[in-house]
Order: structure tokens, then C-alpha cells, then sequence
């Protein structure tokens, strides 16, 4: 009866804790346990008020009129459930974050095409061990010593700049 009202909220807390960094497990089970907490003081309570007996208070008051003055009252009391302002809130956020997980998602997945056509070419090279100086240069040629791009000895980048400078002046 009363896990009606409960049942649209209830978590998923296997779902919840397959996602949470192994780190952060014991805020889960803290957080778990105040959210059971409360759940069972809200199932403790009857769903509705219990029915009163009008009619009992009426033959036990003397004051006429008094019993029928709050019945009337209490009919009257009408406490609201609170309105749920924030389900549509944290929806729109999700799709937002799920909108942003897809972009990412996406946008990982063409690096890692990326990723892996580099490393096809790189497998289908013939090893360093095993190149010649030429096919070094062709597969190579930014970092080939070659008259298009000649470099002094003992050709390491500190000495090029060394090289250029003496060679401007």
C-alpha cells in the first residue's frame, strides 16, 4: 500500500554501484544506508490518516457543536504531497550529459581509427633493424639526412642550431 507512493523513485542501486570509483564504495554504503533509513520511517506511516470516529467523540462531548466544528475542520485539511520540481530539471541535465557523452564518444572513436591506422602503418614497416639508410629516408624523410635537408655532424638537433647560427653569420 505504501510502497506505491515509493515505488517511481526507488533506486537502482546495483545499476548505481557498478558506476561509482572503487575510492568512493563507502560514501556509497553510507549514503545506501540513510537512503533505506528513511525509506522505512516513510513505510513505517500509513499511507492516509486513520479513519476517526466521529460518532464516539460525539456522545463523550458535552459541548454541542464542538465535534461536528472540527470534523468539519479536519475534512477540510487538505496537506498536499510536494510538487516534484526537479525530475524535469535532472532529465534535461541527463540528456545533456548523455549529449555530451555521445560528442566524446564519438570524437574518442576517431582518435582511436586514428590510433589504429597508425599503427597498421607502423606494423607494416619493415623493422628499423632490418631498414637500409634509403628506406629509412623514404619512410622517413622529416628526419633524414639528405641534400634537401643536410644537417651537420653528429646531426642531433642541439648541434643543427648550433650549425645555423655559425652559418647566418
Amino acid at each position: 500500500m505504501a510502497s506505491k507512493r515509493i515505488a517511481q523513485s526507488a533506486v537502482n542501486w546495483t545499476s548505481l554501484a557498478e558506476r561509482v570509483p572503487a575510492g568512493q564504495k563507502a560514501m556509497l554504503t553510507a549514503f545506501k544506508t540513510k537512503s533505506d533509513n528513511y525509506l522505512r520511517r516513510v513505510l513505517a506511516n500509513p499511507e492516509s490518516p486513520p479513519k476517526i470516529d466521529w460518532s464516539f467523540y460525539k456522545g463523550r462531548v458535552a459541548v454541542a457543536g464542538m465535534v461536528d466544528n472540527f470534523q468539519k475542520q479536519y475534512e477540510a485539511l487538505k496537506i498536499p504531497y510536494p510538487a516534484d520540481n526537479y525530475t524535469s530539471q535532472v532529465e534535461a541535465q541527463a540528456q545533456k550529459g548523455m549529449a555530451a557523452v555521445q560528442e566524446f564518444v564519438k570524437a574518442s572513436n576517431g582518435r582511436i581509427a586514428a590510433a589504429q591506422a597508425e599503427v597498421a602503418k607502423i606494423n607494416a614497416m619493415l623493422p628499423y633493424s632490418e631498414m637500409t639508410m634509403e628506406e629509412f629516408a623514404d619512410a622517413h624523410p622529416e628526419l633524414s639526412i639528405s641534400s634537401t635537408n643536410p644537417t651537420a655532424w653528429p646531426h642531433t638537433p642541439e648541434d643543427q642550431k648550433a650549425a645555423e647560427n655559425v652559418e647566418h653569420h
